[in-house]
């Protein structure tokens, strides 16, 4: 995702110093160039030998270092990289980087650097609520930088609040969502719906489906990596709310409708991968259904078919994408629904196909529009999900 990208990864004088090690490695895992700047303070909580055995790269912490090849070290460095990372930023180093104190390697180097920057703040709650912190994190946004929020929780110095420098994967899907795509989807809106939906039968029991909501949250991901405005209307998943995108969470199929229809006027691109109950029970129990009291018989209805009516009240322009899953005759079912609820493009998977379906992290799609099928290989989930991106732009 990061291969020919190079990162400078600052990493100032505090205690989180040992979570930019996994940081580093998670980075270059992704096949960017790590290229790790420490200030003095740094090197007395972690040695740079332990970046320089992660990144393969020599870490640089004294400006005037006789020990490389002659060149303008600093300006060498700016030159090479896609982004600048500082984690965790102390209040010290951000208040020099606000005002353009340039006094270290790193401050020297991230002063010469003209690509994305981002910080993330780490230090003693008291600190960071600081006035004088939160005007030099003010100036900083003001010039372009992305201030990752720290989280709460206890902190080294025994305290607890807000102040602690990110997990390393939260970091990582930060500089993923900076570099690994071109923003060719800027200026759009999407909406992504993804899960499953749960239908009441009694406070305890629910008719429900095997979805997970991996590749809509993929989708969902991979359309906001390349600039797009989105917004992922999600039934009930154990996943992590993605970054950079508006989660709406829903249960019912009914409330799935109501959120979708409800934000649909104002979208560019739908893209339907979530799985919807097309029926549920006729009647809800108000107390729990007790076994033993005879055979069970649930009467069934149908639920509000979402993607026919986005196909029956689409704007103009507006681009509508499902999803079909099929046990058998993928192709002629699929393109049936594809006409039938009025859309542009329906990826199909067979839950037969292995590799491909729920539970998974790889899918199997075939790409159908009004004039062409497209089958692509199995793929990553992630994967998958640009690939579908790639159709739709090229289609619209």
């Amino acid at each position: 995702m990061l291969k020919g990208k190079t990162v400078l990864l600052g990493v100032t004088g505090g205690i989180a110093c040992y979570k930019s090690a996994g940081l580093a490695s998670a980075l270059v895992k992704q096949g960017a160039n790590v290229q790790v700047l420490m200030t003095r303070n740094a090197t007395e909580f972690i040695g740079p030998h332990t970046f320089e055995s992660l990144t393969g790269n020599r870490v640089s912490v004294d400006t005037f270092d006789r020990n490389y090849q002659f060149q303008v070290e600093h300006i060498a460095l700016a030159d090479q990289a896609d982004l600048v990372l500082v984690a965790p930023a102390t209040a010290n180093v951000l208040a020099k980087l606000a005002h353009g104190l340039a006094d270290d390697m790193l401050t020297t180097t991230v002063l010469a650097c003209d690509c994305p920057k981002i910080a993330a703040p780490a230090m003693n709650t008291r600190m960071y609520e600081n006035p004088v912190t939160q005007d030099n994190l003010a100036l900083l946004r003001r010039y372009g930088w992305e201030i990752v929020e720290p989280a709460s929780g206890r902190l080294a110095c025994g305290a607890v609040g807000k102040g602690k420098m990110p997990e390393p994967e939260e970091l990582l899907e930060t500089v993923l969502h900076a570099l690994s795509h071109a923003k060719d989807m800027e200026g759009l809106k999407v909406l992504v719906t993804a899960g499953p939906t749960q239908e009441a039968l009694d406070p305890v029991r629910c008719l429900t489906n095997h979805s997970t909501g991996r590749m809509g949250y993929a989708v969902a991901r991979a359309a906001a990596a390349r600039g797009a405005e989105v917004t992922l209307v999600s039934g009930p998943t154990a996943l992590k709310k993605p970054a950079y995108v508006e989660t709406v969470d829903v249960v019912s199929a009914q409330d799935m409708f109501e959120a979708v229809t409800a934000r649909a006027p104002e979208q560019d691109i739908i893209i339907k991968a979530a799985a919807v109950a097309d029926y549920r029970p006729a009647q809800v129990a108000q107390d729990k259904v007790k076994k033993g009291e005879g055979e069970l018989s649930i009467p069934l209805e149908r639920t509000r078919d979402i993607l026919a009516w986005l196909g029956e009240h689409r704007g103009p322009g507006q681009f509508l994408c499902g999803f079909s899953m099929e046990t058998r005759d993928m192709v002629e079912n699929s393109r049936r629904k594809l006409e039938k609820k009025h859309l542009d493009l329906i990826a199909a998977n067979n839950l037969k196909e292995p590799g491909a379906g729920f539970a998974v992290p790889t899918n199997l799609l075939t790409l159908i529009s009004p004039r062409e099928e497209l089958e692509l290989p199995l793929l990553t989930k992630e994967e998958a999900a640009h690939r579908l991106l790639d159709e739709i732009l090229k289609l619209r």
